[in-house]
């Protein structure tokens, strides 16, 4: 049987100061930590480097090295809809609008606590047709999980209005 949580926010951080302000950022559970790994992507078309700092707390010991910075852009540039399509209520034909607070969902599959010390969790997005699998890594001294690979970036419908086949 599959677990799934539902978070809410009222509002994306900013900042990584904003983020870690923000309940789930204990780092407690790899549900807490898939979804903000998700706000924090949010953020990244708009600013880089806040993005990518806050991506950095996320991944604890093991910031992002270039290679992953350059992955991201290479992903998000001109895409940042996104990110914004786990969100409860984005779809393609509302641009990735997500409802207001903003809700995601995080689940647990059959795979995902196969590994000693990781965690396969699962998003849906509106704009594929199955979830999306992030990785998180325990820190045993601190019982605290961190992104260890994020699989959440692989194209999606683009929005609607953008779409010449509409």
């Amino acid at each position: 049987m599959t677990k799934s949580e539902t978070f809410v926010f009222e509002a994306l951080p900013q900042n990584v100061e904003e983020l870690k302000s923000l309940p789930e950022a204990s780092l407690s559970t790899p549900y807490q930590a898939a979804a903000l790994t998700v706000l924090s992507l949010c953020r990244f078309e708009d600013n880089q480097q806040e993005a990518v700092d806050m991506l950095n707390f996320l991944r604890g010991p093991q910031p992002l090295s270039n290679y992953d910075v350059q992955f991201l852009s290479d992903r998000l540039t001109g895409k940042g809809y996104k990110p914004f399509s786990f969100f409860h209520g984005a779809k393609p034909e509302n641009g990735y609008t997500p409802m207001l607070p903003y809700q995601i969902t995080v689940f647990d599959g059959p795979y995902s606590f196969q590994e000693d010390g990781y965690a396969k969790m699962m998003i849906s997005s509106s704009g594929a047709d199955s979830p999306r699998e992030i990785k998180l890594r325990e820190k045993p001294s601190s019982g605290e999980w961190f992104l260890w690979e994020n699989y959440l970036l692989a194209d999606i419908r683009i929005p609607q209005a953008d779409d010449p086949w509409v």
